[in-house]
């Protein structure tokens, strides 16, 4: 839910060299560290001659100030607008004369630009990449632009999107003090008023080798990838910027009591998101509660058979649809969420208490043996069709080393949620599922206009 996509001569060359000596060859990924900061994971997959190349930046929208509000997301439309030497549309254009392509997106941890190619147009990708990186062309005329482009994309799929807007507005009510209380693309107040000085700003303040993460996947050789790298992205010098370790702790004040709130859109039906404020991983080898809560989200809403669909849709038919959700990998804090949609002639209340009687029952009764069998399969069987895909892999590795944790604590993870026990999934229900972390948003629908609706039906936004 909190990821936007997108599309869009410092001269002196630095003699690059490895600050820790790469893993033993067999080892898979590959990991090494430039002078400049720059850390480069590499994972082979020879199955199909294609690569993978994602930047990943260690800067997203939980790291903007007030009154610049979506200058992350702004930023990242302005990364495909130019170089000196690469004219605007020039990027894209050369990724698709070889097949290629592109992309990029902003959350509120990162930011990130990828492309997936044939393995022989990899240097090309990272002269490409690199350019960007450093030597990017923000102009007045350009940016005047594209923030009409980056209001019209709020417009599209947030203000004029009833489900898109009750999260917004659950977010800016659940958290008080947290960054992630602000939506990724931006108030329009702030985009209506954001200067291409601002773009400039943030794009020097947090673009530089140091704040990065390179990930290739792929058909490829990890020294050629090395050398690629050395040359294209070792040539720039790090930046003033400081780690994750090193910033700010922006710390939510406990919640003490239930937050409630009703947002009036044009809709045909009610819904409901109900929030809880949980933990999120920090230490995986000794963490448990996350994995738990995982574990939890998954027997509610894993599968045909999970608990909501089961009761509340198929059973009980208070709702046409019944969703739990929850991410451990966060860098600020976690929320566990459960929304739904009431069916014809029932209210939005009806679906909240239905859903809290699901919950008492796993804190009464925990859940069955034979349910946290189906669940530990279903993490086994999506880590292993996970694995098929060089794109997914390249977004794990990407994921876990931009929010402070390592792409190596991948197989820990999977571990750990094999070791979960019925009654820790109870223990976490029956400690986080409270009202005193909980915040309810409730949809009032409002008639919907036919401009509206056939404006929304035709929503494509790609840069």
């Amino acid at each position: 839910m909190k990821i936007s996509f997108c599309p869009s001569r410092l001269i002196i060359f630095l003699c690059v060299t490895l600050l820790v000596s790469p893993l033993p060859a067999s080892a898979n990924p590959h990991e090494y560290l430039l002078d400049n900061g720059l850390k480069l994971v590499i994972k082979e997959d020879h199955r199909s001659p294609v690569v993978i190349q994602q930047v990943w930046y260690k800067a997203g929208s939980m790291d903007e100030v007030n009154g610049t509000t979506g200058v992350a997301h702004a930023l990242e439309h302005m990364m495909f607008k130019g170089t000196d030497s690469v004219p605007t549309g020039e990027f894209s254009r050369r990724i698709a004369a070889v097949g290629g392509k592109e992309n990029a997106f902003t959350s509120s941890d990162y930011t990130a630009y990828y492309q997936q190619l044939h393995q022989r147009h990899l240097p090309m990708a990272m002269e490409l990449e690199s350019d960007r990186m450093h030597n990017l062309r923000l102009t007045q005329e350009e940016f005047a632009k594209e923030i009409q482009v980056v209001m019209e994309e709020r417009r599209l799929r947030t203000d004029d999107q009833a489900h898109a807007l009750l999260y917004e507005k659950l977010m800016a009510t659940a958290f008080q003090a947290h960054p992630y209380r602000r939506p990724i693309i931006g108030w329009m107040n702030d985009l209506e008023h954001m200067q291409v000085s601002d773009a400039q700003d943030w794009y020097k303040r947090w673009y530089a080798p140091n704040n990065a993460v390179l990930v290739v996947v792929g058909d490829v050789d990890p020294e050629s990838v090395l050398a690629l790298a050395k040359k294209y992205y070792g040539r720039f010098s790090a930046g003033k910027i400081p780690s994750l370790s090193e910033r700010k702790p922006q710390i939510e004040p406990p919640q003490i009591g239930i937050k409630r709130l009703v947002v009036k859109a044009p809709a045909k039906l009610p819904h409901l998101i109900m929030g809880y404020k949980v933990p999120v991983l920090k230490d995986p080898k000794n963490d448990w509660e996350p994995y738990a809560l995982t574990i939890l989200a998954e027997v509610l809403d894993g599968n045909a058979a999970a608990r909501l669909n089961k009761a509340l849709v198929r059973e009980t038919r208070v709702a046409i649809s019944a969703d739990a959700g929850y991410s451990a990998i966060e860098r600020g804090p976690g929320t566990f969420y459960i929304d739904g949609t009431p069916s014809e002639g029932r209210t939005a209340d009806e679906l909240e208490q239905s859903i809290r009687t699901e919950i008492d029952k796993i804190i009464q009764s925990g859940i069955t043996q034979e349910e946290l069998a189906r669940v530990k399969a279903q993490v086994v069987a999506s880590r292993t069709y996970q694995l098929d895909s060089t794109f997914a892999q390249a977004m794990q590795i990407g994921r876990l080393e931009s929010i402070g944790l390592s792409h190596r604590d991948a197989d820990i993870i999977l571990e750990r949620l094999q070791a979960v026990t019925a009654e820790q999934v109870r223990n976490v229900a029956e400690k986080y599922l409270i009202d005193d972390s909980l915040t309810v948003a409730v949809l009032d629908p409002q008639p919907l206009s036919e401009t509206s609706s056939s404006r929304n039906s035709n929503i494509e936004l790609k840069h």
